[in-house]
């Protein structure tokens, strides 16, 4: 398993990252620990978590996803053997803390509430799991209105986030921070507050990043590459929707699609041509198309890691030996060709 550097930071992590959000909904404390031994054995050293997990998200199921590996540090004694990632809300669920958005209190609240459930004294990098002011992720591309944010407000809360995760720093209850669900001018901020009051600086940023879902491409790249932000990729099948599960109407029970009704954005008319000329494009040349994906993610110059998520063994296997495939050029120019013409079906 290949090893990236995260951030200007001295931990090397593995470039295929265990993700965990189905934990707690879709499968079992036992399948969750099964996931994690099975991991560690193939050479994952990265794992991602966050404290609204399990998904779907509720009141329910908060914290749950933490829950469960904090049973499985305890029982193994194992937590030496993880680079752990762990998030805090962005704002506006409910049920966590009353939806407040990060600040120098709720980042407190948050870490040492996931410490406990995690049963561990630190985490490893410590992310906000999407920007407070409002964004162009999961699905919000076609609504996404920046005028009608407030600057002065949206600089303030940042600056008061980031103290209250320099705080934490200090305390050694987290090692590093990071962003997730961000956009360039967003990354920015951050990274001048940092340097401004000498506070701790974004190692990474988790954003979707797939076959039909590239806008890291563009500025986000080159601020990836400027200022060593690398890439956490999450979404890397588009939730299942690359394997081509949900094609002609299809809704497998006990799917992603099928737990959370409306949930599954990416599953449209625009993005089904797409998802069947990559289909057609894996076949061609022998391979499953999850593996095409996952393996097309690490071929970028800003990837630092792809995280993966399976609510099955097989799933996850065959999502961490992707790692091992290497695509021809001949195959990545006809992906160029597929993604020409289909550049935004989301």
């Amino acid at each position: 398993m290949k090893l990236k550097k995260l951030g200007r930071t001295d931990i090397d992590v593995t470039e295929i990252c265990l993700g965990t959000m189905t934990w707690g909904v879709q499968n079992t404390e036992a399948d969750a620990h099964s996931q994690i031994d099975y991991a560690l054995d193939a050479g994952i050293n990265f794992m991602d978590t966050a404290e609204v997990y399990a998904i779907p998200s509720s009141a329910d199921t908060y914290g749950k996803t933490e829950s469960y590996i904090g049973t499985w540090f305890k029982k193994t004694g194992k937590r030496d053997k993880f680079v752990l990632a762990s998030k805090i809300s962005g704002g506006g669920n409910s049920w966590i803390r009353n939806g407040t958005r990060p600040d120098r209190k709720t980042v407190r609240e948050a870490v040492e509430g996931s410490l406990k459930r995690l049963q561990t004294d630190y985490i490893d990098l410590y992310q906000i799991h999407y920007a407070a002011r409002g964004h162009y992720h999961f699905g919000s591309a076609w609504q996404y209105a920046p005028q009608n944010q407030d600057k002065s407000q949206v600089v303030a809360q940042i600056e008061e986030a980031l103290h209250g995760l320099g705080d934490m720093v200090k305390e050694g209850k987290i090692r590093h921070i990071g962003l997730s669900n961000e956009t360039a001018w967003g990354i920015g901020q951050w990274l001048k507050l940092s340097e401004r009051d000498d506070l701790p600086r974004v190692a990474s940023v988790q954003n979707e990043y797939s076959l039909i879902q590239r806008v890291f491409d563009l500025d986000l790249a080159e601020l990836s590459h400027h200022e060593d932000v690398g890439l956490l990729a999450y979404s890397s099948l588009a939730s299942g929707v690359l394997t081509g599960k949900y094609l002609d109407g299809k809704m497998p029970a006990g799917t992603r699609g099928a737990i959370q009704p409306g949930g599954l954005w990416r599953n449209n008319e625009y993005s089904a041509p797409a998802v069947k000329a990559y289909i057609d494009l894996a076949r061609k040349h022998g391979l499953d198309v999850a593996q095409m994906a996952i393996a097309f993610a690490l071929t970028r110059p800003f990837l630092t890691s792809v995280i993966i998520g399976a609510t099955s063994m097989e799933q996850l296997k065959t999502d961490i030996w992707a790692s091992q495939i290497t695509l021809s050029p001949e195959l990545l120019k006809e992906i160029d060709a597929i993604y020409r013409k289909y550049p935004r079906p989301l």
